[in-house]
């Protein structure tokens, strides 16, 4: 709820007469997000929740006209402002700089925005905000600097580019506190400010908004360096996206390639070259605004990062906002394999304990998930006894030159009765790039000691991978379908959510049936929890979408 007078009436006050009057017969003024008039087009007002477009209201060039004298002088962002408020007003100009468009945006100061996080503001790291536009980056990140200001007592700078955070003005918005407000000439002058603040002002705290070019990403690792809190924002939904904009890598560290020698990268079952995180991030924790009401936390930003590189999806903690509080929902991690729990639970999923000592023997492989058991079939003479792994349904693939991650997500999709290795010696198949494979033909044969099906792939595109996998599987005999006793469970499990839209249990089950449970159940954008202490360890289900 806004702590203070959100300055809608001299918003309205600056719109053309005819598309005040119909906003304000509407009656629905606490949910209007922006107005946006278009030349020669029906005016249009956004609301949280639905669009309205005014087709007996077109805009002319008297309505543009009205609205820029009412207003302060346009930046060279093309971007003005109201005094005393948080409104926003942009325009669209036609090649000869005449303003054919605006949109006209409601800015608000709300208390309790950042409930969701307030423990993170509060521990003194430095916090990097990302989210698609309008998802209310800026609203939080007004509300942090107040809460650090005012709460907090720390010496808090805006930098203020566009006069959003603070509104226009020599005066800043009182939704800011406390916090000291920078305004910055022109867009393109914003490191130099963020650089003068620290080094003119002595602030603990730095927060910025729209961290978008390369001098920009540098003077946050600057102020990062000298001890500084920084809290920004940036365009991008996800930390990942992030990691590829060569722009903005900077802030989580920087990615860097790396050569590494045919021992390591035959053991690692990559490429020689592969990708490294480069320094130590300038933030501290990235979130990732879902939505109003929904944020993903990644606490360990190095941590993150190094693990994303390495192939593994990252698992971030989801906070949620409910009507009795905020829940926050903990991925569980990988754990150690529990073979006695898992054989004696689900036997027909078990990997049979063998006579002989487990190591480099075929079939034996130290770091390949349990096996299932091939299902015997009506008179089977081997029915009733014990299945060897090397009969099992699951076929080994060995990666050269392939990415890993596609290879991984393919099987995934296609719930395929096969997994990655890093040991040739224990494939059954391998699936190599054509340009490492054409150049050295012969290598795979050597390094396993055997002629080996070799399925060859022309580049490292995910239809190309998965085409692939479909051949391998194809000569493997299988069919692309797991083990319907893993998933059975939790396919039931995941209707019931979606339609009901309530948390559902699985029964108890052993710390591998439960990954595999897990991940079927995100690759249908649900979150997943594990509640219990063994062995009644289970999986819980959740309404939420990733």
């Amino acid at each position: 709820m806004s702590l203070y007078s959100d300055g809608l009436a001299q918003f309205l006050d600056v719109l053309p007469g005819h598309v005040r009057a119909r906003l304000e017969r509407s009656g629905d003024l606490d949910a209007l997000i922006e107005v946006v008039l278009d030349y020669g087009r029906p005016a249009e007002a956004r609301y949280r929740d639905r669009v309205e477009r005014f087709h007996d209201i077109g805009v002319s060039e008297l309505d543009l006209e009205y609205v820029s004298k009412s207003i302060g002088e346009f930046g060279t962002d093309n971007r003005a402002g109201i005094e005393r408020t948080l409104h926003r007003i942009s325009a669209i100009r036609n090649r000869h700089q005449k303003i054919v468009g605006l949109t006209c945006r409601v800015g608000r100061a709300l208390e309790g925005t950042i409930d969701m996080i307030d423990d993170i503001v509060r521990s003194g790291k430095s916090i990097l905000l990302l989210g698609r536009p309008g998802v209310g980056k800026t609203t939080k990140l007004r509300e942090i600097a107040r809460v650090l200001a005012d709460e907090v007592g720390k010496r808090v700078v805006i930098v203020d580019t566009s006069n959003e955070i603070a509104g226009d003005g020599d005066v800043p918005h009182p939704g800011i506190g406390y916090a000291r407000r920078m305004q910055v000439r022109a867009a393109a002058e914003q490191h130099n400010v963020m650089i003068e603040a620290v080094e003119n002002h002595m602030p603990e705290v730095i927060v910025i908004d729209e961290i978008g070019t390369e001098p920009e990403s540098f003077a946050s690792r600057t102020i990062a360096e000298r001890g500084v809190q920084l809290v920004g924002t940036a365009h991008g939904q996800t930390l990942e996206n992030l990691m590829l904009n060569p722009t903005l890598a900077d802030l989580i560290g920087g990615i860097q390639a790396v050569t590494l020698s045919d021992a390591e990268a035959q053991r690692r079952g990559t490429q020689k070259t592969v990708l490294e995180r480069k320094a130590p991030p300038t933030f501290d924790v990235v979130i990732e605004l879902l939505d109003y009401d929904r944020c993903a936390v990644h606490h360990n930003v190095m941590k993150t990062v190094d693990t994303i590189l390495r192939g593994v999806a990252p698992r971030p903690e989801i906070r949620v906002r409910t009507g009795g509080g905020i829940e926050i929902v903990q991925n569980e991690q990988p754990i150690e394999t529990d073979e006695a729990s898992f054989n004696e639970r689900f036997p027909s999923l078990a990997r049979k304990h063998q006579a002989e000592p487990r190591g480099k023997e075929r079939g034996t492989d130290r770091n390949a998930p349990a096996l299932p058991q091939q299902a015997p079939v009506a008179g089977d003479p081997t029915k009733d006894k014990e299945v060897d792994s090397t009969t099992g349904s699951y076929v080994r693939i060995f990666p050269y030159g392939i990415a890993r991650t596609r290879l991984e997500r393919a099987i995934r999709e296609r719930k395929a009765a096969a997994f990655v290795t890093s040991d040739i010696s224990q494939a059954d198949a391998v699936m190599a790039i054509r340009s490492a494979y054409q150049s050295k033909p012969k290598k795979l044969r050597e390094i396993a000691g055997r002629p080996i099906h070799t399925v060859v792939v022309k580049s490292n595109t995910f239809s190309q991978i998965s085409s692939a996998l479909e051949e391998v599987l194809r000569s493997s005999g299988q069919k692309p379908d797991n083990d319907r006793e893993v998933i059975s469970e939790v396919e039931t499990a995941i209707e019931v959510v979606m339609q009901s839209n309530r948390p559902f249990e699985l029964s108890p089950a052993p710390a591998p049936v439960r990954k595999i449970q897990a991940q079927f159940a995100e690759s249908r954008k649900l979150a997943v929890e594990c509640v219990g202490e063994d062995p009644n360890r289970r999986v819980r289900v959740l309404p939420i979408r990733l």
